[in-house]
This record gives structure tokens, sequence and C-alpha cells, in this order.
């Protein structure tokens, strides 16, 4: 079985900014009212589709996709034998996510998380 795509990420040099841009033209539900000030997106697409966010970061412009894997280890070590590099090696914030984040040999960002 395959490995599911599960989350997305806009990444901004003003979340605040892009974070109105994306309310005001898909009527999502941003809520960044959070530590790390993250916009967890709510679609409003009544369970179609997937959730994501909206952040600043260094990696700006940037859009994410993530996959969600049960060793994220493991397959940064399947990404680097294949030609791809790892950006942010295995990282947990706890009580949230263990992510990584890899690019693959054309220089698209893409996400893992654990599942």
């Amino acid at each position: 079985m395959g490995s599911p795509v599960v989350h997305f990420e806009i990444h901004g040099g003003d979340s605040a900014a892009i974070s109105d841009f994306y309310s005001s033209v898909f009527d999502w539900h941003i809520d960044a009212d959070n530590p790390m000030n993250y916009g967890l997106v709510d679609t409003n697409a009544d369970g179609s589709g997937i959730g994501g966010g909206v952040c600043a970061s260094d990696m700006a412009p940037a859009v994410l996709i993530y996959v969600q894997v049960d060793d994220p280890q493991a397959h940064l070590d399947r990404i680097e034998a294949a030609g791809g590099r790892t950006v942010l090696p295995v990282t947990d914030i706890p009580g949230a996510v263990t992510m990584a984040i890899f690019e693959d040999p054309a220089g698209n960002k893409i996400g893992l998380v654990k599942s």
C-alpha cells in the first residue's frame, strides 16, 4: 500500500498576510493561536480534501506537501539513495508531529510525517 499525502503547507514571508489572502479567496478558516504562530488551515470543505498550514519561514515562498510514513529516517535513507537530499532531518515537535523535509532530484521540497 502506498503512502498518502496528509497535509500541505504554504510558506510566505508574512504569515498573517498570506493567511488573510487564502482565507478571503477560498473561505478557509486559519487559526494561528498557538505558541508557534502556525496557521492551521480548516478548508471548510465538509470532509473532502486535506488540511494544512500557513507559516512564515526561511523557505518562503514555497508550497510543501507532506507524505505520511511509518519511519521517516528509513524513508530519508531511501530518498538519499535514490538521488534526493535531506533538508530537515527527522525532528520531533512534542505534542504535535514527528517530521522531516527532503528535496527531490528536481529541487522540489517535500515533507514526511510519522504515522
